[in-house]
């Protein structure tokens, strides 16, 4: 926190320390955009500066939430957003083959954006509610699959295979943080597992040929494979200090498509190499961390399990758009947060940062007292 003698007191307060790391992350991310486009002046960090601000403000606004604020709000706002999924399906925008958003009067919502810290409140919220002699039983087990399962297959049949893999992942982690039996998880992978022939046959065609490029991306080289390969290519040519800033040519001649949004991190590594790629990856995990630590000196369950699982919401953000990008993932259309060119990914992470901001300043709050 910075001394009230600079600032106003309710500003001091603030969590200085993860705010500039945030502000950091997206301006680097703002430098990367600038040079994708080439080093004149575009839409897309211009665009980006101005959702992160604004979301930065309403992460701010969201920092003097109560607890029990966000208690009362959790399940209310999962039942609007599981409406508005159902909404999709019946009244979606049909954009790039793919039904995801809603367009109310001038606004174009993807709800399946806001269920990725929802579901996390959702489960917190249950976890809290349910009697600790219950949590190695049936009943700690079915709600929760109900309420996971339910989001997951809305968002599933859109198309939207990378935001469905993000919210069960999330799922997964509150449940197995709140103590459920690990044979659970096992028995679970193993008949995953076991079902994944029937799944991949479920699959459209355009996924299907994600899983085959993802084991063998040299197969289609020119085709399908394009995108991973050219990744590849632009990571492998940065090196250890990158080609400089505005000199990345697989960026710049356009051999590397979606160059300014999932695939960023390889127009990054291209001109700033490992170096900076190792820094940025670092920055993430400073954040991370300080989720981490707000959910370790929580004082309640409720606190616990949202902080951890908001924080690993972020980890798989960023864990799954890298392992795409570097091969070791089929690709999914998960953006790199704060970095990516979009909104939706950085309207998340805010809503995220500003749950943790209001359960870390409750905590100081409660120590004084």
């Amino acid at each position: 926190m910075i001394g009230s003698a600079i600032i106003p007191k309710p500003l001091a307060k603030l969590p200085w320390s993860l705010i500039m790391m945030v502000s950091g992350i997206a301006s680097f991310g703002l430098v990367v955009l600038y040079s994708a486009a080439g080093g004149a002046m575009n839409p897309w960090a211009t665009k980006q500066a101005i959702v992160f601000f604004m979301f930065l403000a309403l992460a701010i606004s969201m920092s003097w939430l109560k607890e029990s604020t966000i208690k009362s709000a959790t399940f209310p706002i999962f039942a609007v957003i599981v409406i508005m999924l159902i909404g999709v399906e019946a009244l979606g925008l049909v954009k790039k083959g793919a039904q995801r958003w809603l367009e109310l009067g001038p606004l174009r919502l993807q709800p399946s954006e806001f269920m990725k810290p929802a579901i996390v409140l959702t489960l917190a919220r249950f976890y809290e509610l349910l009697p600790a002699s219950e949590i190695r039983k049936w009943r700690a087990i079915w709600p929760a699959l109900a309420l996971l399962g339910i989001p997951a297959a809305l968002i599933l049949v859109q198309p939207d295979l990378g935001t469905c893999i993000m919210v069960v992942l999330c799922g997964i982690t509150v449940m197995f943080l709140a103590g459920l039996p690990l044979t659970l998880f096992v028995g679970s992978g193993l008949a995953l597992a076991a079902a994944a022939p029937i799944a991949f046959s479920m699959m459209h065609d355009y996924q299907r040929k994600r899983v085959f490029i993802f084991l063998d991306p040299e197969s289609d080289p020119l085709g399908a494979g394009y995108h991973i390969s050219q990744s590849k290519i632009a990571i492998g040519s940065g090196g250890l200090w990158g080609k400089g800033f505005l000199q990345g040519s697989q960026s710049h001649l356009d051999y590397l498509p979606e160059g300014h949004t999932d695939f960023v991190f390889a127009t990054m590594a291209e001109e700033w190499g490992l170096v900076g790629g190792v820094l940025l990856i670092l920055a993430f995990g400073m954040v991370i961390r300080w989720g981490m630590r707000v959910s370790a000196n929580a004082k309640s369950r409720f606190a616990q399990l949202t902080a951890a699982g908001l924080s690993m919401t972020i980890f798989f953000y960023v864990t799954i758009n890298l392992m795409m990008v570097m091969g070791l993932a089929p690709v999914v259309g998960v953006p790199l947060p704060l970095v990516s060119f979009g909104g939706s990914a950085v309207m998340t992470i805010m809503i995220c940062l500003g749950i943790l901001m209001a359960l870390e300043r409750q905590q100081r709050t409660q120590s004084r007292l």
